[in-house]
Order: C-alpha cells, then sequence, then structure tokens
C-alpha cells in the first residue's frame, strides 16, 4: 500500500507518522514543523533575548547535536550567536569518541568549540578516578550523581570562559519526564519545586539556562536527526547501566505504552507543581567555599568534591549530606575545595 501525501505540502509522499498526532508528513515538512515548533518553544517562553550570546552543552550525542543544528538555523531570526561548549569528564573509550563528534560538527558548522575538562577544573579527578574510589570496579551507582553535578559546574565554568549570557541543554521532553518520575520516587520536594519551566532563570549570579527541546520527544529528535542526515555520537555512557535513571526510563515507556501522552503530561505536571508552604525548601545562599549558590553550607559541587578528597566519597550522597555540612569548616567564597596533595586545587 502506497504511503499517503504529506498532509502539509500535498505533493510529496509521507515518510512518517508524527508520533504523537499521527499526522502523515514528508521528511522536509516535518523538519519545518519541527524547527517551528523549537522556534515557538523560545520566543513564547522568552528564553534567549538578542544579542544572547549562547552556550551550547554539546555532547555529540544526538540531542545537543539537533539542538545546535536547530540554533544555528534560527540564531539570524532570533539574533543570537552560538559556542559549542564540550565537556570531558575522563571516560576512557567513551567520551574520546563522542568529542570527535563534537568536533567534527564544529568544524562542518562553523562554530567555535571550547572543551573544559574535569580533571582541569576539579582537582585531577576523572570520572574514571572517581568511579575507582566510589566502588574500586570501575563502575558504581553513584557515578551519575557525581557526574551530573560536575558536569552541571563544568557546562558554567566553559560558558563564562567564551563570554556567554545563556546556556542551552538539549534535554528533550522524555528525559524531563524522567527526572519529574525520579524525583517522585525519591520524594524529592526541592527538585520537584525547581523541576518546572522551561530552565532557570540565573539565580545567585549563575548564567540563565533553558532546554528548547522540552516539548519534544525522543522519537522526534531521533527522526530529525535523520532527515537531516546529522552526525552525532550513539553509543550509551558505560556508568551509565548503574543509573536509577533507567529505572525511571523503564517505567517510563510501560507508562507511554498505556497513555501516549504520559510524557508530556508529566513534563506539565512539574510546570504546574505547587508545594505548601512549608514544604518548599529555603532560598538558596551562597557556598562557603567557591560562591556558587547552596541551599546549604556547601554546594553539591565541592561536598562532593570534599567527600572524594577525604577518601569518604558517599558521604556527600544522601543522608551522609548532613554530617558533612556539620564537619565543613567555612571560609571565604571563592576558596576552593583542598585536595590531598597529590590532587591539583580545582580552577572553578
Amino acid at each position: 500500500m502506497p504511503a499517503p501525501p504529506c498532509a502539509s505540502c500535498h505533493a510529496a509522499r509521507a515518510a512518517l507518522r508524527r508520533p504523537r498526532s499521527g499526522q502523515a508528513l514528508c521528511g522536509a515538512c516535518f523538519c519545518a514543523a519541527f524547527e517551528a515548533e523549537v522556534l515557538h518553544t523560545v520566543l513564547a517562553g522568552r528564553l534567549l533575548p538578542p544579542g544572547a550570546v549562547v552556550a551550547v552543552g554539546a555532547s555529540g550525542g544526538k540531542d545537543s547535536t539537533v539542538l545546535a543544528h536547530v540554533l544555528r538555523a534560527l540564531a539570524p531570526r532570533l539574533g543570537i550567536s552560538l559556542q559549542l561548549v564540550a565537556v570531558d569528564e575522563g571516560i576512557g573509550g567513551y567520551r574520546d569518541a563522542a568529542l570527535a563528534a563534537v568536533r567534527r560538527q564544529a568544524a562542518r558548522w562553523e562554530l567555535p568549540l571550547t572543551v573544559v575538562a574535569y580533571e582541569d577544573l576539579f582537582g585531577g579527578w576523572t570520572m574514571d578516578a572517581v568511579a575507582r574510589s566510589t566502588a574500586g570496579s570501575g563502575r558504581s551507582r553513584s557515578c551519575c550523581t557525581f557526574c551530573g553535578v560536575l558536569r552541571r559546574r563544568a557546562l558554567e565554568e566553559g560558558a563564562r570562559r567564551v563570554g556567554a549570557t545563556h546556556i542551552v541543554t538539549g534535554h528533550n521532553a522524555d528525559d524531563m519526564a524522567e527526572t519529574v518520575l525520579m524525583n517522585f520516587l525519591r520524594g524529592d520536594a526541592g527538585r520537584l519545586a525547581r523541576g518546572g519551566g522551561l530552565g532557570s532563570p540565573g539565580e545567585g549570579g549563575a548564567l540563565p539556562r533553558c532546554r528548547p527541546l522540552q516539548f519534544a520527544s525522543q522519537k522526534e529528535v531521533v527522526l530529525y536527526a535523520h532527515f537531516r542526515r546529522l552526525d552525532y555520537f550513539s553509543e550509551e555512557c558505560v556508568y551509565a547501566p548503574e543509573a536509577f535513571r533507567g529505572h525511571a526510563r523503564d517505567l517510563l515507556k510501560r507508562l507511554e505504552a498505556a497513555r501516549p501522552s504520559a510524557v508530556l503530561d508529566l513534563v506539565h505536571s512539574a510546570e504546574r507543581l505547587a508545594l505548601a508552604p512549608a514544604a518548599r525548601p529555603p532560598r538558596p545562599g551562597a557556598c562557603s567555599r567557591c560562591g556558587a549558590l547552596a541551599s546549604r553550607t556547601l554546594c553539591q559541587a565541592c561536598a562532593l568534591l570534599d567527600g572524594l578528597n577525604r577518601g569518604r566519597p558517599r558521604l556527600a550522597i544522601g543522608k551522609g549530606r548532613r554530617g558533612l555540612d556539620e564537619e565543613a569548616t567555612p571560609g571565604t567564597p571563592g576558596d576552593p575545595v583542598r585536595p590531598p596533595a597529590s590532587k591539583a586545587v580545582p580552577t572553578f
């Protein structure tokens, strides 16, 4: 049976049906619709003002590749300039290949690229070193906890180095729904309260962040990359199978099979969530060591690094965090974490 005509141009044959709407579109019309929806998200949310210097978190994967490609196409209309910022976490056999994809993209698109490394920023710590410290076997369920916090800090530092005024990341609707599920399952009211909206406004001197692909499903991101023939790195991180996020992802897939709107329903639920006054987290202050935004004595990055440097890597995770705050000696903003003699001083 031949494919139906495209519901938009009525000339070409349809190449796909959009996963949620069922609309039959040709590849060109689908890509145009996808770009128009991202543009609407940016404009309606007032995410990137004219004149913004935008640091795109480039991992080499499908999401950041699609985000950079779409924003590059929309940049003249939005009046923004783009800088690619990649983070080298120090994961042997994985990150080198991903960074190679980022460098190919930067050269093809003629966009400036800056790479920042955990090893340089965090006193010699790489993710492989963290894995050995936390588990001794090369893998640990806590690796993603460390990596998520440190990557956020590294991306902020990279964005500042290139003079960016805003940061964008490639989180799609499925990513955000998984995060909402994880926070519900953990009973983490603080993160649930901060999880709505399309990003953060940049409190406490941090750069504003946003997620232009937040309403785009993972399936459509993959389809867009296919029809635009984008070059991206598709292997999973070697530490990802140990992460709690995998359980939320499996649950989300089952929910979506029963209710196709489950992903966007979860995303919108986070936007509309309201906590009782007693459950709201306290207003954040400044980290006593680096001066970054923090809800406790130490920001999460300094707390995790402090635990690593003391040889107690799990000290800053879960209930152990309270003990770390009690042990911490307040310093002046900007003071770095003090690593052991064999490690260099972090530069953030």
